[in-house]
């Protein structure tokens, strides 16, 4: 397949409910979407997910669109794609940037399963329709609303619960938590919020069962990631 064009678009999505991590509150999704279209007329979509701001990752949805216009789709577009498989090493002069080639090679590999005639689950070799999945809950108001909606959720069919926690929202929460569900699998995500200084609260955390303790120092520092897991 011969790639044509390579379109993008914005679209701005209103939360139905604020998610606050220790990063900051969000109300409203900016998301990028690819367009590709060969020179049958065929479409794939696919999507970035790069965030509002480069606080999680270094890509953000400024330099994502950026980058996808400027270097990547001029690097596909016009070419033949034999497989979406070879999509990601078509791009690969560009360095990091990983969010916005996934939108383009997604975007093949959705086009590729177009003209399969399969939906892409089963393109990709899925074989189930159903698979067991967590939510991630972040910050909220107070731990009783936390409590309500980690029971909402339940109901709804998630599996595993995994919650935003920084200083301050943090050890009294869990065990409030974990008093009301002391069955369900339960992680938490502090996203680069403390420091080995805190080694006594991420202690007493373990003590909940929980599942994992993700990201509780700076998101590079190996180092550290390591020392903190011999000591608790």
């Amino acid at each position: 397949m011969i790639i044509e064009r390579v379109e993008l678009f914005e679209i701005r999505l209103p939360l139905v409910h604020y998610f606050e991590t220790s990063f900051g509150r969000t109300t409203e999704r900016r998301i990028i979407l690819v367009r590709v279209i060969d020179g049958e007329g065929a479409e794939g979509w696919g999507e970035c997910t790069a965030g509002e701001n480069p606080f999680y990752s270094d890509e953000w949805t400024e330099s994502a669109w950026v980058t996808i216009k400027t270097f990547l789709a001029p690097m596909i577009k016009g070419r033949e794609v034999e497989a979406a498989a070879g999509v990601f090493a078509t791009m690969h002069r560009v360095r990091g940037h990983r969010m916005a080639k996934a939108a383009i090679e997604t975007a093949c590999w959705d086009l590729e399963a177009k003209h399969a005639g399969l939906p892409l689950w089963q393109s990709l070799g899925g074989v189930r329709r159903e698979i067991s999945c967590g939510v991630s809950i972040g910050i909220q108001a107070t731990p009783e609303k936390l409590l309500e909606k980690i029971e909402h959720e339940l109901a709804a069919g998630y599996q595993r619960i995994k919650l935003k926690i920084k200083p301050g929202w943090d050890l009294t929460v869990i065990e409030r938590v974990r008093a009301r569900f002391p069955d369900v699998p339960l992680s938490v995500d502090a996203n680069s919020a403390y420091s080995l200084k805190d080694t006594a609260l991420f202690r007493a955390l373990d003590e909940f069962n929980l599942m994992m303790i993700e990201q509780p120092l700076a998101h590079d520092d190996i180092l550290d990631h390591a020392q903190l897991q011999r000591q608790i």
